[in-house]
């Protein structure tokens, strides 16, 4: 009885680096995790700099308005919060990955390489 994963499909092929995988599952699961742990992380990076500067802005435009500018300051310090929860949800999954033998679970180089090619 041949296991699924033998069975010859021909010229079939399926997508990308999941489609014909190279090396052991773990390698390629941990790519995809670092992958789109990259790919998270310059979104947010993306979305505190527009949520900081849309506080600034708000800042400078309250005009003496205590209520906008205390709410321009939280805009702001929620910005700063979701940066710290990002970057802190990095290394807690750096840790977890070296814990259960994944190395380099969080490859940022291989993630500018693909969005280079």
């Amino acid at each position: 009885m041949k296991h699924l994963a033998d069975i010859e499909l021909g010229p079939l092929r399926g997508f990308g680096p999941l489609g014909n995988p190279e090396g052991t599952g773990v390698a390629t699961f941990s790519k995809f995790i670092s992958t789109m742990i990259g790919l998270m992380t310059i979104i947010a990076i993306i979305w505190f700099t527009f949520v900081l500067f849309t506080g600034a802005i708000a800042m400078i435009s309250a005009g003496g308005d205590k209520q906008a500018l205390e709410s321009a300051r939280k805009r702001i310090i929620n910005g700063l919060i979701g940066l710290v929860v990002v970057i802190a949800a990095i290394f807690i999954l750096d840790l977890v990955g070296n814990i259960f033998g994944i190395p380099n679970i969080l490859n940022f180089g291989q993630l500018f390489e693909q969005i280079q090619q």
